[in-house]
């Protein structure tokens, strides 16, 4: 498989030859951002065992979070489809936009007026050094494809998304898609 270039936008799907990495195993990263100074991007697949409503006071809804990467845990990010909504937006590619005030998420989740649909929340983010990513991409570590889902990308079932990315690429990764998440399980 020929991995296209890290752009922002793109997808960074991990290696079955990862295994073992506990952050990025069966892991699809959406490239928030890559540059000369290094890339930001966002694990979608790795849903947490909890919700928005528990992390922030005053939010009543339960908006799923998920563990965007090992890189500040500690902060909540979030990517969204809604850019007429949320001031501040930074547009990453074909309508998906990181960031953005936060008050207003809060004030648009208590009117009703975003859904998780629209958006995706993240505790902590997935950050490479100035060439630490190629180094990875050159040990073959990632396949860098297109996001095909565009913005639709926020409503993938997380469970199996990199299975079916696996089933996507076909060829010799079709086997990978049905490979248990443990080998020693086998």
């Amino acid at each position: 498989m020929i991995s296209l270039p890290p752009n922002k936008g793109k997808l960074l799907v991990a290696e079955p030859s990862i295994i073992g990495d506990i952050s990025f195993n069966r892991s699809v990263v959406l490239l928030a951002d890559h540059n000369t100074e290094g890339s930001i991007g966002f694990i979608l697949n790795k849903l947490l065992d909890f919700n928005l409503s528990e992390l922030v006071p005053g939010v009543e809804k339960d908006f799923k979070i998920y563990n965007g990467g090992p890189v500040e845990q500690d902060n909540l990010y979030f990517i969204h489809k809604v850019p007429d909504l949320i001031p501040g937006s930074i547009e990453i590619d074909k309508g998906i936009f990181w960031g953005g005030n936060f008050e207003v998420v809060k004030s648009l989740i208590a009117n009703n007026l975003i859904f998780e649909e629209d958006i995706k929340f993240f505790l902590g983010y997935s950050g490479w050094d100035t060439n630490q990513l190629d180094t990875e991409l050159n040990a073959n570590a990632w396949i860098v494809i297109e996001n095909k889902d565009n913005k639709n990308i926020l409503q993938k079932n997380s469970t199996d998304f990199w299975k079916v990315k696996m089933q996507e690429l076909g060829g010799e990764y079709l086997i990978w898609s049905n490979a248990p998440e443990n080998p020693s399980y086998n």
